[in-house]
């Protein structure tokens, strides 16, 4: 049996990491972290920071790995992730087997909160299937969308009024929009929705130095936030964006 914890650690600033990830985080001693690649190099920075934030006398090993690459080009989304995760597996076993004694207890540190639109709860029940015997604890986060509420000084719900989260890719086939969070939106959905009833607040990079704000009416200010949102691509390598659209008035 070996001790894992999912912490999550916020959308970026250790101010948001909880104290009880804190305390989980300085109860670890193997720390596993992904690299994404050269272009994603400040993510694992950040995690970095954290750890020697609340982990300075050290007394953990810190192991950084490859993830494997998604098939960001396959037809079929789903089945492209579902391979994806099951090379995750595959990968997260073998460290757990390599990397982990059984009096070791293992972290893996996750953006925002591990119950929303993060994959390692559903991994390593694939990890489990393998046979490794597992016993898990999950801290919960701060996510982006409540950051994004939290920059923007807005409710996320409104009296008698459902909050819908979705991916980018799910916003076309949503139909009237009232009140709805987009997430994961890499072909910027919301720049080919005409309705001029919605207001957008949108983040970029939230809790972090280089955080970006645009609100407003979507048709006035969309142009705006494609163009900012290119630029900061384009200057950082990377983008964590996320969006709430909203109907200015609903019975």
């Amino acid at each position: 049996m070996r001790d894992l914890l999912l912490i999550g650690i916020g959308p970026g600033d250790p101010r948001q990491v909880t104290y009880e990830a804190v305390e989980a985080l300085r109860s670890a001693t193997v720390l596993f972290v992904l690299d994404k690649g050269s272009d994603k190099d400040e993510l694992v920075n950040l995690r970095k920071a954290i750890v020697e934030r609340y982990r300075p006398q050290g007394g953990y090993r810190l192991v950084q790995v490859a993830d494997p690459r998604r098939d960001a080009e396959a037809a079929d989304y789903v089945t492209a992730v579902q391979d994806w995760h099951r090379q995750r597996a595959a990968l997260y076993a073998r460290l757990i087997a390599d990397e982990m004694s059984s009096d070791d207890i293992g972290a893996f540190l996750l953006w925002g909160e591990p119950g929303l639109y993060d994959s390692t709860l559903r991994i390593l029940q694939l990890v489990r299937e393998r046979g490794v015997a597992l016993r898990l604890q999950v801290i919960p986060g701060i996510s982006s969308v409540q950051a994004l509420a939290a920059r923007h000084q807005v409710p996320l719900n409104r009296i008698g009024e459902p909050l819908v989260v979705l991916p980018g890719r799910r916003l076309a086939q949503q139909g009237q929009i009232d009140n709805v969070v987009v997430m994961l939106d890499g072909q910027c959905a919301f720049a080919q929705v005409d309705d001029p009833g919605l207001l957008i607040y949108w983040g970029a990079y939230l809790g972090t130095e280089d955080e970006v704000l645009i609100a407003g009416p979507l048709q006035a200010v969309k142009g705006r936030i494609l163009q900012v949102r290119e630029e900061a691509r384009a200057r950082k390598g990377w983008i964590m964006d996320t969006y709430l659209l909203r109907r200015e008035s609903w019975t």
